[in-house]
C-alpha cells in the first residue's frame, strides 16, 4: 500500500506542467465555464485517456503512445474551435509546441550520449 501511496503521489506531481495550466485557462477562458468546474470534469474524463495513452504505451511503446497524444490534442484543437476559432487555434500552436519539443528533446539528448 506504501509504495501505491509514493508511486500515485509522484505521478500526480509529475503530471501537472505549465501546458496543462496554460490550456486550462483558455479552455476556461473560451467557454465561460469555471475553472474549477473545468478542471474537476476535465480530470474525471481524462481518466480513461491517461489510461489507455499508458496501456498503448506498456504495450505498443513510445511512439504509439505519442501519436495517441496527438490524436487527443488535435481533437481538442477541433471541439475548441466549436467554442472560439480563437481557442482552437490556439490549442491547436500549443499541441504543434508540444510536437517541437519532443523532437527538439529527442536531437539533443542525443547529442549528450
Amino acid at each position: 500500500m506504501k509504495e501505491l501511496l509514493i508511486a500515485s503521489a509522484a505521478f500526480a506531481l509529475f503530471i501537472l506542467c505549465p501546458r496543462m495550466a496554460g490550456m486550462t485557462k483558455v479552455i476556461s477562458d473560451a467557454s465561460n465555464v469555471s475553472l474549477v468546474k473545468v478542471v474537476v470534469v476535465g480530470t474525471v474524463v481524462s481518466l480513461p485517456l491517461i489510461i489507455a495513452m499508458a496501456l498503448i504505451f506498456a504495450r505498443y511503446g513510445l511512439v504509439a503512445a505519442l501519436a495517441f497524444c496527438v490524436i487527443t490534442d488535435f481533437a481538442a484543437a477541433f471541439a475548441m474551435r466549436e467554442i472560439s476559432m480563437k481557442a482552437g487555434v490556439e490549442t491547436l500552436i500549443i499541441a504543434l509546441f508540444v510536437l517541437l519539443g519532443v523532437k527538439v528533446a529527442s536531437m539533443v539528448s542525443g547529442w549528450v550520449s
